[in-house]
């Protein structure tokens, strides 16, 4: 593949920053903080092709099937980051939102060489996850040229699944190789080619929408609520038992009995209350609105 970084914004020199090694602890992270200042106002123009992934998302969630993450380096740990992060916060499986870095859980940690130049790599890491046409995949690359992200998209697309790509160039190579493209030009780094810098803050606030949005719209908020938090700890138990409360109004040991007896749902506790039923009933409503608690308690 031709490789021509000169056109690429996030490989072009920081005319605001040329003397970079030559400035104070506090001129470099003012100069940062400058720069991450631009990142929203790139993402702005992008927001409508963003939404229309979270659909995408939402309802393949909604089906059963599954939303999958695929970058290298910084782009492929943030999709992972990402991903690991829903089950603890919307009580998912794991493998209904899944990040997979070129090179495997190994290149989370440590750069594996060479695995990023790997279309067929892609392609095999979706195969071997058995990718259907009801999944959606996105790819995520801040050069927008990745050959690993590049091979997942193209098999994806003969699959028959929404594709999408993720990047920090206009134009892009993943962007024309997706469904649909979503390119925020956050502009040059501060420390030229040091794309975990603006365009990995871009690429994380992007997936934080994509991750968020789709969970709420398919059920997993009540109100701006965690209604399926995992409780894994004393915390989180404590989490959940505010939840209850602040969506019901009730004090902490109300909330704490209906939680026990819902068998551990925040979702259906809160149901029970709102609904003034019983946990069987609770369930049944959730079911029928599909784990949308605002229409299970009409």
């Amino acid at each position: 593949m031709d490789i021509n970084l000169e056109k690429m914004t996030t490989e072009t020199r920081n005319p605001d920053t040329m003397n970079l090694d030559q400035m104070t602890p506090l001129e470099v992270v003012t100069a940062m903080n400058r720069e991450d200042a631009k990142v929203p106002a790139a993402i702005a123009p992008v927001l409508p092709q963003i939404a229309e992934v979270v659909g995408w998302a939402t309802a393949a969630l909604e089906a059963g099937a599954r939303v999958f993450y695929m970058g290298a380096g910084t782009s492929g740990r943030l999709g992972v980051l990402d991903a690991a992060e829903c089950p603890p916060t919307f009580g998912v499986s794991p493998d209904r939102v899944v990040g997979l870095i070129a090179g495997g859980e190994q290149a989370f940690l440590k750069a594996v060489e060479g695995a990023e130049d790997s279309r067929e790599m892609g392609r095999t890491d979706l195969e071997n996850n058995h990718l259907t046409s009801k999944d959606v995949v996105i790819g995520i690359a801040a050069s927008g040229r990745t050959p690993y992200v590049l091979g997942g998209l193209a098999y994806a697309r003969e699959v028959g699944c929404h594709t999408a790509a993720i990047s920090c160039n206009a134009n892009s190579e993943i962007g024309q190789a997706a469904d649909l493209a979503i390119e925020a030009v956050v502009g040059p780094e501060v420390l030229t080619g040091s794309t975990r810098l603006k365009a990995g803050t871009a690429q994380k606030l992007i997936l934080n929408m994509i991750s968020t949005a789709s969970m709420v719209g398919a059920g997993k908020a009540y109100q701006n609520l965690m209604v399926d938090v995992m409780q894994t700890n004393e915390k989180l138990h404590r989490r959940a038992e505010k939840i209850v409360m602040e969506a019901t109004g009730v004090d902490r040991d109300t909330a704490r009995e209906k939680i026990s007896a819902a068998g551990g749902s925040v979702k259906a506790a809160i149901t029970m209350i709102l609904a003034n039923c019983g946990a069987q009933e609770a369930a049944q409503r959730l079911e029928r609105a599909n784990g949308h608690v605002r229409e299970a308690i009409q």
